[in-house]
């Protein structure tokens, strides 16, 4: 086993390390110190907070925000289709359009039962 091979991931991630910690060390070290009372409070759009941090949120909320991840990352699909449409030819292109019309069917199955409506 050629261990050579491994220099490079190994290279990589002592680099990564270093980029995350490195950086706040130094903050830490050299950074000044000076707390005060306004420092340590707690900011809340610049008024005191007037209710608990850990209050429930609504599932509606949850539903809409997968729902946006879902569709978001489903149209991120198609910036590697556009820049290899020459490239993939016409099976590629009817591919995506069955994609896409997947997709919207799904929005709108979606859509009529209410899950992107915010009472």
């Amino acid at each position: 086993m050629n261990l050579d091979q491994y220099l490079p991931v190994l290279l990589f991630i002592l680099v990564g390390v270093g980029v995350g910690v490195v950086p706040q060390v130094l903050g830490r070290l050299l950074g000044p110190v000076k707390p005060d009372s306004e420092k340590n409070s707690p900011y809340e759009c610049g008024f005191e907070a007037f209710e608990d941090a850990r209050m429930k949120f609504d599932v509606r909320y949850y539903l809409v925000a997968i729902l946006f991840i879902l569709f978001d990352l489903e149209i991120a699909f198609l910036f590697p289709w556009a820049v290899a449409l020459k490239e993939i030819g016409a099976v590629g292109f009817w591919s995506v359009m069955m994609f896409l019309a997947i997709l919207v069917v799904g929005f709108v199955y979606e859509w009529k039962k209410g899950a992107l409506d915010w009472e």
